[in-house]
């Protein structure tokens, strides 16, 4: 069985699952992942590399608002305990009182350099995007909002750091607010260059960016892998204009083995800081989204 395969069967599944979803050998289910060919991966990378610098994707990129951190903010001291902790966990929300009615149409995102109007969500939208339902709170711990007001939170962009409209929700128990993003990100461009056919064995696409350091010089990435090897591997190219990650699995094994798809987090080190640069996925040809809770991937990577 190709790594292909093994993509299609774990569709749908959570990652980090420890259930066991059939037994096979991973011999059969890893393919040749095992043997992992750096000049193979290093020759993609300067292809999705070479593709972007310069395209009109990466200007559009660098031109619109892609956000690369959590759209959500907690309240300072969040949490008071493990029952508020488990409720935002589980997004088990509800609301006393009103939401404030239909916002401005559009909302200033402002970088250092310049800044962009976009279209900004509804309060209720964002409510729901946190875990606010349309019903009645689930059984359990919940977490009350009793309020919301327009303001603005600072969140890290395709342009580096940003300050945006944010809804600040009233959290019952907490003096400060709970903030979540208000406003629509850009249209992901068309990227350049083409994701590899699904018979490729020896990289893996990305789960996702989890961090970027403050010097950036540090980024802490989420890559997939199976129940049975080493964990994941990331090289990393680096030029001027951007910073690609190959992901690959090291030294599966090839006994028996669980189809459990997980992801570990890998930390990277850089040359010197991202700065402005693109971080791009080898396996898509795409930028690397970032992906924190299951709920804060931004619209623009759907």
């Amino acid at each position: 069985m190709r790594t292909a395969h093994l993509r299609r069967l774990l569709v749908g599944l959570t990652l980090f699952a420890t259930a066991a979803a059939g037994v096979t050998s991973c011999g059969d289910k890893y393919g040749d992942a095992g043997t992992h060919d750096p000049a193979r991966a290093a020759e993609r990378a300067r292809q999705v590399s070479d593709a972007w610098e310069g395209s009109a994707a990466a200007r559009v990129w660098r031109e619109g608002y892609f956000p690369l951190g959590d759209p959500v903010q907690l309240p300072e001291g969040a949490f008071h305990s493990d029952a508020d902790k488990q409720a935002y966990q589980s997004q088990n929300l509800e609301i006393r009182g009103s939401l404030p009615g239909a916002p401005p149409k559009k909302g200033e995102v402002r970088w250092r350099g310049g800044s962009l109007a976009v279209p900004v969500v509804s309060a209720r939208a964002a409510y729901e995007q946190i875990g606010g339902g349309s019903g009645a709170a689930g059984p359990g711990p919940r977490l009350t909002v009793t309020g919301a007001r327009l303001g603005e939170m600072a969140i890290r962009t395709s342009q580096g750091s940003a300050t945006v409209p944010a809804w600040h929700f009233t959290i019952k128990g907490y003096d400060t607010p709970l903030k979540r993003v208000a406003v629509v990100a850009s249209k992901l461009p068309k990227p350049p260059v083409k994701p590899l056919p699904d018979l490729t064995d020896d990289l893996w696409e990305l789960a996702g960016l989890d961090t970027v350091s403050r010097d950036g010089r540090t980024v802490v990435l989420r890559a997939h892998h199976g129940s049975c090897d080493d964990g994941p591997g990331v090289d990393v190219l680096e030029s001027g204009d951007n910073v690609v990650f190959s992901a690959w699995i090291r030294n599966p094994s090839d006994g028996l083995c669980t189809k459990e798809l997980r992801a570990r987090k890998v930390t990277v080190k850089l040359d010197r800081p991202v700065g402005d640069r693109m971080l791009l996925d080898a396996f898509t040809g795409r930028p690397v989204p970032y992906e924190g809770a299951p709920w804060s991937r931004s619209s623009s990577w759907s």
